[in-house]
């Protein structure tokens, strides 16, 4: 999707302004929505991926003005709105206005550290990979209206692939409802200059994971 999410080289936004000592929560409400989206995440009403591309579907406006987990909790609002959990109703009441839909499973106390932990998206190969370390290789041009990890600087791009990272869950296809898919995954090193033009720095190189659909041999 190439949504106002998609932030990577772009211009114009100022510098980041880390803050000093910053704590993991400022408010109750932000550890509250982290507790609620572990939770949903066990009972398996969404995976990672699509949670992440809830988020990208926000308004631009809505994207940008809205902090960290001001946009979690507006995820997890829609996740539970079309998955039949709340009404829109209730949503703009506040409170639950009719006696709630069961979730399939409910994090039990003892599995809270667990789901605290991010789980593995590997898979066991079906076959062997199609590059190595050292191979030159073009991303794709694509510019799918659903979720991808492939970001629009670096797409039709050329760069090396510097490491095999193993067969992992493709991002695009669980979206999209096609499953798992498990592809291949890469790291792949771009020169600065190939991502931005002759005025980057020639010294700087950037690194991205792409998977094997994103790639074609250069």
């Amino acid at each position: 999707m190439n949504g106002v999410h998609d932030m990577g080289g772009m211009q114009g936004f100022g510098p980041v302004q880390p803050e000093p000592n910053e704590p993991a929560f400022h408010f109750e409400w932000e550890a509250r929505t982290l507790a609620m989206s572990r939770a949903i995440g066990y009972a398996k009403i969404y995976s990672i991926d699509q949670g992440r591309a809830k988020i990208e579907e926000m308004p631009p406006g809505e994207y940008l003005t809205k902090s960290y987990y001001e946009k979690w909790a507006q995820r997890l609002e829609r996740i539970m709105v079309e998955n039949g959990y709340i009404g829109e109703d209730e949503v703009k009441a506040g409170h639950s206005l009719r006696p709630g839909k069961p979730l399939p499973r409910v994090l039990p106390a003892a599995e809270v550290n667990k789901v605290l932990s991010r789980g593995t998206y590997s898979r066991e190969p079906t076959g062997p990979a199609r590059f190595k370390a050292g191979d030159r290789v073009r991303t794709r041009n694509i510019h799918p209206r659903t979720h991808t990890r492939l970001p629009r600087y670096a797409r039709d791009k050329v760069g090396v692939v510097e490491c095999v990272r193993g067969f992992h869950v493709f991002p695009d296809s669980v979206v999209t409802g096609q499953g798992e898919n498990p592809q291949w995954l890469y790291t792949v090193l771009f020169d600065a200059q190939e991502l931005w033009g002759a005025a980057a720095d020639p010294k700087s190189k950037v690194s991205i994971e792409a998977w094997d659909p994103y790639l074609a041999p250069a």
